[in-house]
């Protein structure tokens, strides 16, 4: 399963597969329409394209024979919502559940990791959900350590994040 960089082509697949993992990680006791019509807003070919034709964003997918079966997107270095911690943001990090444990994620990140280093970053730092067990796993597993906490909001409703970050050596 080769990576490459994200092409305009690859809006529609990236936003459905936005939508299908955001849903099924988030979304565990159904589907209301608050929830319904934040992701059919958020994940648009039309948004998704202009993600990729921005050159501040690195997208990458994971393509395999017949489509993309997950995408990392590291955004430019900002401050985390964590005092003392700063760099690229992994903004985006979606693998299709059927594909996990296959490594995917793996190399994913791991290309991600070294684009960062190869822009003279020396850390990375990212937010998931704090009931995202698997992710959290994950995270730590690669050698990212929880530093701190935030809140991912839609329309002035709260949702508990933690907030992890790497050193690249």
């Amino acid at each position: 399963m080769p990576l490459r960089q994200a092409d305009r082509s690859d809006a529609s697949s990236i936003a459905a597969i936005s939508i299908e993992v955001w849903i099924g990680t988030y979304l565990k006791q159904g589907v209301n329409g608050f929830f319904a019509d934040y992701a059919l807003s958020e994940f648009t070919p039309a948004k998704i394209t202009n993600l990729i034709c921005d050159p501040d964003e690195f997208i990458l997918v994971s393509d395999n024979e017949e489509g993309i079966d997950g995408l990392i997107r590291v955004s430019p270095a900002r401050n985390a919502p964590v005092s003392g911690w700063s760099g690229m943001e992994i903004s985006t990090f979606y693998v299709q559940p059927r594909h996990h444990g296959k490594g995917i994620g793996k190399r994913l990140l791991a290309a991600a990791l070294e684009f960062c280093k190869g822009q003279g970053e020396d850390a990375v730092w990212l937010a998931t959900n704090a009931e995202n067990t698997p992710a959290i796993a994950f995270y730590h597993a690669q050698g990212f350590e929880h530093i701190g906490e935030t809140h991912f909001r839609i329309d002035g409703n709260e949702y508990l994040n933690n907030v992890y970050a790497l050193r690249l050596a």
